[in-house]
């Protein structure tokens, strides 16, 4: 190669000097401002992933509410379950014990007849069976089958014993009144048992089951239909049959009956005056002044239902009268009414009174001279009064 081509060569190398361009600005980089650096973006799969945990945390919580809701319609329908059957049971609870009273008020009628006796027994065994019959269409909860069972078996007994009792009186007959009292009892003795099995079988188990289950506000019904059970004894059978015995069907009544008047006494604290009806008496007026009226069951048989009576007259004219109803009375024995809260008049005062005083007559009682008196009274205010 010559030393010109070298030269050319060189030459054509050469990088020439550099020019700015004249009519092109020069670049200036700008400072970046100081400061906190923008957050890194997440990593690939960060957001699903945090938007997946939000759906498990939501479906958790819409999960634990169904939980409760549920739980809370259960607790609900449970309650609803139980109050209802106990709200069905309640009023043949009712009806069932509501015989007794009948009962015992009928025994105690004035005008109770062996036959009315044994109708009225008739009707209140159907009336248990009619109980029973419809105690046999409910559906307890499961817990309470049982117990369900020993209600069905309580109004049986009360109706098996009713209709006892109805058929020991149609075969009284010439029986003796000891006879056919203890008769009467053995009977009765269905109904204290269907009490026992009520409170006993049915009611406790029923409460304990509602409180295990936490039912509250549902309360299991008692049912008693003895509630004295002396009415059903044998000595309370045997005065109530030989009253009724002396009834004829036709309602006349024989046999020896009535009342006789032993005393009156006005009593005020420890102060007691026997009144006389053939002399004046003189009684001193307190706040707890009493008239005590005592007489006896002159007859062979049981009263019941003696109304006794007691009026003040002053000038003839009645100011005041009190009335009682004696329940019971047994033949040859004596009982003792009080009338208290006399409010009498100032009329009474400083004036010439009377006090009568009259038993009603009770069916079958031929002798009725002995059974009122009337006593002239003074009445004063007491000395310091």
């Amino acid at each position: 190669m010559s030393t010109h081509d070298e030269d050319t060569d060189l030459g054509f190398f050469e990088e020439p000097e550099t020019l700015e361009s004249p009519g092109r600005p020069r670049r200036r980089m700008r400072p970046r401002p100081r400061g906190p650096r923008p957050p890194a973006p997440p990593p690939p799969g960060a957001v699903a992933l945090a938007r997946l945990a939000g759906l498990v945390g939501l479906a958790i919580a819409v999960v634990v509410g169904l939980v409760f809701w549920v739980g809370s319609c259960q607790g609900k329908s449970r309650h609803d379950e139980y109050a209802s059957y106990m709200n069905n049971v309640r009023p043949l609870a009712q009806s069932s014990a509501e015989a007794g009273t009948a009962f015992a008020n009928t025994l105690g009628s004035a005008k109770l007849t062996l036959v009315g006796l044994q109708a009225k027994l008739e009707q209140w065994s159907r009336q248990e069976q009619q109980d029973y019959d419809d105690a046999l269409r409910l559906r307890p909860p499961g817990p309470l089958q049982e117990a369900h069972q020993e209600a069905l078996a309580t109004f049986q007994l009360r109706a098996i014993g009713l209709t006892g009792l109805a058929d020991t009186l149609a075969q009284a007959g010439s029986k003796s009144p000891a006879q056919v009292a203890d008769a009467l009892a053995a009977q009765a003795q269905l109904l204290s048992a269907s009490d026992l099995v009520w409170a006993e079988l049915f009611h406790l188990p029923a409460t304990q089951t509602l409180t295990s289950l936490g039912v509250k506000g549902v309360i299991a019904p008692p049912s008693q239909i003895v509630s004295n059970p002396d009415v059903i004894s044998a000595r309370s059978f045997g005065i109530v049959f030989a009253r009724i015995k002396s009834t004829n069907t036709g309602g006349k009544v024989t046999g020896l009956h009535g009342s006789a008047l032993v005393s009156t006494e006005a009593v005020a604290g420890s102060n007691t005056k026997t009144l006389s009806t053939s002399a004046s008496n003189t009684v001193d007026v307190a706040a707890n002044l009493v008239f005590k009226v005592t007489f006896t069951d002159s007859g062979n048989f049981q009263e019941v239902k003696v109304p006794v009576t007691l009026t003040v007259i002053v000038f003839g004219k009645t100011v005041l009268t009190k009335k009682q109803i004696v329940q019971s009375v047994l033949a040859q024995q004596t009982t003792t009414v009080s009338f208290g809260n006399l409010n009498l008049p100032t009329s009474a005062f400083g004036a010439t009174a009377r006090v009568h005083v009259e038993i009603a007559k009770v069916p079958g009682e031929a002798r009725l001279d002995n059974n009122s008196a009337s006593y002239p009274v003074f009445f004063s205010l007491p000395s310091g009064g």
